[in-house]
Parts: C-alpha cells; sequence; structure tokens
C-alpha cells in the first residue's frame, strides 16, 4: 500500500509504546486512526494527544484476548470511519519465565493475550478487507523472542514464535489477494511491557513477582535494563511504515552481531539435524 492518506487503521495495545507510536505516524501519514486499548485512562490521554497534533483519531476500550471485545471494537471502527486498511495486531503482554514456577494462569494470559489476540484480530477485520476490496495490510507485532530461545521455557517467547509462524502463513495466502502481512519482530524498545501486570484481568489470577535474586527474578531485572535503554518506538513506528508501504514481511529492529549469531546458531542446529536425518 503505497498511498495511505485516507485510508484508516486499527492499532491494538494503542495507548502507549509501540502502538501509541505508530499511532502517530499513521496519523502523521494522513490516516484516520482508531486506537484500542485495555486502559481506560490512558486510552483517553492517547487519544486527546493525536487529536491535539491533528491526527483524525478515535479511541475503543478493546481487550483483545475476548473475542466478543475485538469484535465490537471492530464494529466501532466500521461505524467510524467506514472501511478499515491497515490492522495492527499489537498488544502484548510479558508474563513469567522459567521453570521454577509454570504457572497455568500465566500461560493463558500470556497465550490469550499475544497469540489469540492476533487471532481475533485476524478473524474480526480480515473478512471486512477482503469484502471492500480496497486492498490492505495487517502488522502482527512478534519479537526477536519469536526467533531464538534465548529467554528459555517462557509463554512469551511460545506466543511470539506462534505469531511469527502464523504471519509466513498469513502471508502467503493473502498475496494473490492484494493484501500484505508484516510481522514485527523488535529488539529492546523503551516500552512499559515489563508493567504488564498493571492490566492482568482477576479471571487469571494474581500477577506473581518473582524472587528478585532468584535466577528468574535476575533475568526480569536484566531484561527490564535493557528495555528502558532500547530503542525509541517512534523509530521502530518508521520502519512499520516502511514495510507497509514496500509489502516486507519481516521488521527486524536490531541487526547487531549478537543477534545474527544466536540466529545462526539456531538455523546451524536445525540445518545439521536435517542432514543428520539424511546421512
Amino acid at each position: 500500500m503505497q498511498d495511505l492518506s485516507g485510508k484508516t487503521a486499527f492499532v491494538t495495545g494503542g495507548a502507549s509504546g509501540i502502538g501509541f507510536a505508530l499511532s502517530r505516524a499513521f496519523g502523521a501519514a494522513g490516516m484516520k486512526v482508531m486506537l484500542a486499548d485495555v486502559e481506560t485512562d490512558a486510552l483517553a490521554a492517547a487519544v486527546k494527544t493525536l487529536h491535539d497534533s491533528g491526527s483524525d483519531v478515535r479511541g475503543v476500550v478493546c481487550d483483545v484476548a475476548d473475542a466478543a471485545s475485538v469484535e465490537r471494537a471492530a464494529k466501532a471502527s466500521y461505524e467510524a470511519f467506514g472501511n478499515v486498511h491497515v490492522v495492527c495486531n499489537n498488544a502484548g503482554v510479558s508474563g513469567g519465565s522459567g521453570i521454577d514456577d509454570i504457572s497455568l494462569d500465566t500461560w493463558r494470559w500470556v497465550l490469550d493475550v499475544n497469540l489469540m489476540g492476533v487471532v481475533h484480530g485476524i478473524r474480526a477485520f480480515l473478512p471486512h478487507i477482503r469484502a471492500h476490496g480496497e486492498g490492505g495490510h495487517i502488522v502482527n507485532t512478534a519479537s526477536m523472542a519469536g526467533m531464538n530461545s534465548g529467554l528459555g521455557f517462557s509463554p512469551y517467547s511460545a506466543s511470539k514464535f506462534a505469531v511469527v509462524n502464523m504471519s509466513e502463513g498469513l502471508a502467503t495466502q493473502l498475496k494473490p489477494l492484494g493484501i500484505g502481512v508484516t510481522v514485527l519482530c523488535p529488539g529492546f524498545v523503551r516500552t512499559r511491557i515489563w508493567e504488564s501486570g498493571r492490566n492482568r484481568p482477576q479471571r487469571y489470577g494474581a500477577t506473581q513477582t518473582p524472587d528478585p535474586s532468584s535466577p528468574a527474578g535476575k533475568l526480569v531485572a536484566q531484561l527490564a535494563e535493557l528495555g528502558r535503554s532500547g530503542l525509541d518506538p517512534s523509530d521502530v513506528a518508521a520502519q512499520v511504515l516502511t514495510a507497509i508501504r514496500e509489502e516486507e514481511l519481516y521488521v527486524f529492529t536490531h541487526s547487531g552481531a549478537s543477534w545474527r549469531a544466536e540466529l545462526k546458531e539456531r538455523f546451524d542446529a536445525i540445518l545439521g539435524a536435517m542432514d543428520k536425518a539424511a546421512a
């Protein structure tokens, strides 16, 4: 989609972080934008900020883990703006990791938001985009954690691996229909994802904080610090806009030697196992 002006974008997790940066970039490109977020106050503040900057923007409260909530948000978008062209399934949470405390509630919460939230967004908007025939683009936010196993046994990594795979398959099926797909795989970005527990619904039980002295606690602290010094979300949004216009499947925000080395190690192991099977 080369010309975004006048088109409509829908962004989950739109009140902060990468979602807000995407919404701001879409507005600056002349798009109409529907921000969807589970945080009511943050959503209202984000909508006001973008409206004051001149963007044609609305907001809708949406829990992406709830299919009915996403359907309602889609309907609100059509009523506000008509046809929707760009859908960003961006909302995500971090959750716990490791083998010391395998909480089923945490696994369900992270998978419901990070994985099923993407499914719900595709299910709600794809028939609409196909029907209006004006072209479109779907952006699914994964992570570099969806390309390597550096976080170990983790619902976050598992969910992001799934989003990468879904996006690759979706891209193959939608290309003949003139609908693009991008999977966003950020490294460390300055967002509040490490504070995800603030939005954890009661149905998933209480937020569990690992002992700071435990291996899991130390890993969380280390990752949070890397996040605080990470890439600005606006830089990520600029890359996504380019990917939409140029119909790129993958967006990697970080390309340093350490990231490449981790990927190469994994891919080499896979190819080595295939070579062994062939022998």
